[in-house]
């Protein structure tokens, strides 16, 4: 699927204003740039209330408990074949000690967020997730799950953003699978 079908795409489901909110906020230097872009893309996840991308607080932290709980119970009740069983092991593994300890930081863990989240997808959709096709796939299946899926394929996996850019940018991530 070439860039401009994806985007024709994404537009059959989302509004143009959104598109442009992940846009601005990918480009941006730095997070206090993009504030009111991360409200947009939040709302479109379904947040009616954005506390949780407050550093520190409650709400984030019971936001990080949430989509730790919810991605094992998803991954754990996930039916594999025999060959993935070592791969879904292994996504277990990685959301238990996903931003686990006090030495680790949002930055260090952008990368390992987003291979966890396409492990998980993988075993949930098999090679799906690898074809071109899988993204009007994600869609037509499930809207929010396609809204989902635009987003984290649209981050750039190798970023080189800010602390407070990455947490972000998880924290946005994880509000969907929390309440998915």
């Amino acid at each position: 699927m070439s860039n401009e079908e994806w985007k024709t795409l994404v537009t059959e489901f989302i509004d143009t204003k959104t598109i442009n909110a992940l846009d601005t906020f990918i480009a941006a230097d730095d997070s206090a740039a993009c504030s009111s872009q991360t409200d947009v893309i939040a709302r479109v996840f379904g947040a009616t209330d954005t506390s949780f991308l407050q550093s520190g607080s409650e709400q984030e932290q019971k936001l990080i408990q949430s989509f730790k709980n919810n991605l094992s119970l998803l991954v754990e009740k996930t039916w594999v074949e025999k060959s993935d069983i070592e791969l879904k092991e292994h996504v277990l593994y990685q959301v238990g000690q996903f931003y686990n300890n006090a030495s680790c930081t949002w930055k260090d863990s952008y990368v390992p967020f987003l291979d966890m989240i396409n492990k998980a997808v993988q075993l949930m959709f098999g090679q799906q997730p690898h074809s071109e096709q899988f993204n009007a796939w994600a869609f037509r299946i499930d809207p929010e799950f396609g809204i989902f899926w635009w987003y984290i394929s649209s981050l750039p996996h190798d970023a080189v953003w800010s602390e407070e850019k990455c947490r972000i940018a998880i924290l946005l991530g994880m509000y969907f699978l929390a309440n998915y």
